[in-house]
Parts: C-alpha cells; structure tokens; sequence
C-alpha cells in the first residue's frame, strides 16, 4: 500500500486490525489515535458504511465482520436488534454473525428441534428450556413479549458466542418485521450498485504520485496484481499504471512520468450495468472508484463485476411471501384438478402452534382461484369469504382441501370449500366472487 496515509484512513485501518465484537468508541478511538473527535467520528461512520462496524442502540457500535459479496442480502443479527428495536441479554460478541432462516418456535419442543439448525435465529417466548437447546445447536434466540431470561442461558450464549435477544413486541409482529427487511434487501438486490462490489481502500494497493517506478516491483511482488490507482498527498485520483507502462522504463523515474492520466473512474452509486458495458466497450480492467471530490475509496476489477453479473442470475428478485409459500406447498391431487392437497409447516402456524386464520383463508381463496381457472371460468376477485373454523389443525397435518361450484353467473360466482385431516372436516369457506378474464 502507498506510505502515504491521512488521518481518516489510518482510523479505518485501525478499525480494520480490531477483533470482531470489539467496541468502539469515539473519544476513545480520538484518544488512542491523536486525532480530534470530529476525525474519529467521521471516519468511525464511514466504517460503517463500508459494513465495517455496526451500532445498535443499548449496545453501542462494536466491529463486524464484513459480509461476503455473495451474500450482502442476508441480514446479521446486530441488524435484527435495530429493525425489531430490541435488547441484547447474551452472546454479544456474535451479533456479527449472518443468519440463514428464522423459525417461529410456536410449537411443541421435539417437533421445534427438528426445524432449528445452526445460523438461525428462533423466535420463541418465555420458554427457557427452548432458548437453551436452540443455543446448543448453534441458533440465535430472539425472545418476544419483553421477557427475560435466566443467568445460566446467557452464560451460555456469552460462550457459544450466539446473541440472545429480547423485544417488547409480539412473535408475529417481529416475523412480519424481519420478513419484510429480506424482501425489502431482496428488492434492493435487483439494482447492484458498484458500492456492493467494490475493493474498499483499507484491502487495497495503489501508488503515489511521487513513488518511484521501482515501488511498481515491490507492490506487484507483494499483491501479484499488475494494475494500480495512482493518487496525490490527499488521497485524490491521478493516474493508472500497469506493467505495460512500466516495463523497460528507468526504476528511478517518479510514478507521475509513465502512468496514464486522468482514467476513468466511476462513483459507489454508479450501477453494475454502466460499469459492465464501460469496461467492455472500452477495454479496461480495473476502475477506481471516487467520491465527489475524486478522492479514492476503492477499485471494481472486470472479475468483480463478472461474479456479480452471475451472482444476480442465481439470486430471487423478489421476496417470499406467505402468499408464495402457500401457492408452492398447494398441490392438485384430484383426476379433475377438484382436490388440493397441502401440509401445514411452521411458517403456516400461530403461537400455538397451529394453523393460523390469516393462512387458512389464504388456502381457500388459493384452491377456489385454482379451481375456477380449471372449469375455465376465469381467475376471481374475492368479495365477501366467511370461514369456519371446526377443529384446531396442528403442525405437520396434511390437510385435503375440495372446493366445490355452488352457482356461476356471467360475472358473479359462489363457491364452497371444505377442509379435511383425514376424514376430519376441520374447517369450512364460502366465497362469493367476481369473475374477471373470462
């Protein structure tokens, strides 16, 4: 790296070489840095723009582990305790930590041990013995309805390194919270920014202006790259150099005689699709990218922006919805597409572990629309569905769905639906519909 550094990159770097978990502060950091507490403060929120530290209110701003690319639409749990406006009681130092899934823990023990792995997060309340064999399976907790927990569980999560959580809001709220935070990062995902991408500084070789062509040798000795950023005393972008301006040249010639001047360079917000159609119509491999004031923050090499382009293909462009999960789990069993079929999974539950209202309709309308578009009457507009709940329908029940064509006009329809486990008529729905498409 160049031997020039300015006070807010040394703080950065300082940042960098920190444990995962650690603290910071910013009189503190002013204090070790000799640096005013303005200096530490902005450059403390630049880090964590660059997903270098995170704050979480109650806690303050401790260093994180830097996201994969691949993975920057998972959410760590220090952002689960921002959205859900929660409390840490345990196991700290993992808030770093991505989770994969979360599971709601409405549901008896054994069956909610079978659905609880390692990197997730299991939304449960005041249930201890829960909480603790969530944590030894290597699951975060986050517990609902303001609730705390026992001393031995959260000496358990400090040592696990595993946070334990508590908000003040219910089980359903926080699932519909966190769900809509993936949906709303799995929006953001359809437009890739450079910012996503990039090389920031603090990983980064460039040179400066005044090194000498021989400094070209030792960085490219030490990195194996053959191309560099070439910037001034404040950081700000010069030139680019690579071999082919280098090589044969005197070794004791300054940096500023054989680079190219002015490259091109583009800015965090620019998107991939600019930068991917730039470097292809102009041929270039490696871009730095600038603030405002052309000052350095990072490079976007061609190989980045070709592991993105493929990351986007293999990414959903859309959040999952309940709606969505419902629609993969219904299946035709009937000879005449008159029966459905569909098993009851966690996500389908409520806090007692059985089959919620809000999805019991949901399956109605999904099996009646399903139905009509089989008779050819077209899809439906739902205008007035009651329901009737006969029994409780548990986890992992298979249920047998029959809707059935009470009366069909040009524009309005009925429809019938009984629910069955088993033999068991469980639940019972009439719609009266709009038919629309016909």
């Amino acid at each position: 790296m160049s031997k020039i550094a300015t006070k807010h990159e040394q703080i950065i770097r300082h940042i960098v070489s920190l444990d995962i978990g650690s603290k910071i502060s910013v009189r503190q950091m002013a204090r070790e840095l000799d640096v005013s507490d303005g200096t530490a403060y902005r450059a403390i929120k630049e880090a964590e723009t660059q997903g270098l530290v995170s704050t979480i209110e109650r806690v303050g701003t401790i260093r994180i582990e830097e996201k994969k690319k691949e993975n920057f639409q998972k959410l760590t749990f220090a952002e689960i305790i921002n959205i859900v406006d929660g409390q840490v009681l345990g196991g700290s130092k993992g808030l770093h930590k991505t989770l994969n899934k979360f599971l709601i823990g409405a549901m008896k023990l054994e069956a909610m041990m079978q659905y609880t792995e390692a990197d997730s997060l299991l939304i449960i309340g005041n249930r201890t013995k829960a909480q603790q064999l969530a944590i030894e399976k290597g699951a975060a907790v986050l517990i609902t309805g303001g609730f705390d927990t026992e001393e031995h569980i959260k000496r358990l999560a400090d040592e696990q390194e595993l946070p334990i959580m508590s908000t003040s809001y219910d089980t359903f709220t926080v699932a519909a919270m966190i769900n809509r935070a993936i949906y709303d990062q799995l929006i953001k995902k359809e437009i890739v920014f450079v910012e996503d991408i990039l090389t920031p500084i603090h990983q980064l070789y460039y040179l400066h202006e005044n090194d000498l062509a021989s400094r070209w040798f030792e960085v490219n000795a030490h990195s194996t790259h053959t191309r560099f950023p070439v910037a001034d005393d404040e950081l700000r972008v010069k030139g680019m150099v690579t071999a082919k301006d280098i090589i044969g040249k005197d070794q004791k010639v300054q940096i500023k005689q054989v680079m190219t001047k002015n490259p091109i360079v583009v800015q965090s917000k620019t998107s991939l699709a600019y930068v991917a159609h730039m470097m292809v119509w102009e041929g270039i491999e490696v871009v730095p990218v600038v603030d405002d004031n052309s000052v350095l923050q990072g490079i976007v090499t061609r190989q980045d922006v070709l592991k993105a382009l493929q990351e986007i293909q293999r990414q959903p462009q859309v959040g999952e919805t309940i709606e969505d999960i419902i629609a993969s789990n219904l299946k035709s069993v009937g000879k005449k597409n008159e029966l459905f079929e569909a098993e009851v999974i966690p996500q389908m539950t409520n806090q007692l572990g059985t089959l919620s209202s809000g999805v019991f309709t949901a399956l109605v309308t999904e099996a009646s629309k399903r139905f009509l578009l089989h008779l050819k009457k077209g899809n439906l507009v739902v205008e007035n569905l009651t329901v009737y709940f006969i029994k409780p329908v548990p986890i992992d029940t298979k249920l047998l769905i029959k809707p059935k064509l009470l009366e069909a006009g040009r524009i309005y329809g009925k429809i019938d639906v009984e629910m069955f486990s088993g033999k068991k008529l469980v639940g019972k729905g009439l719609l009266m519909v709009q038919l629309i498409d016909r």
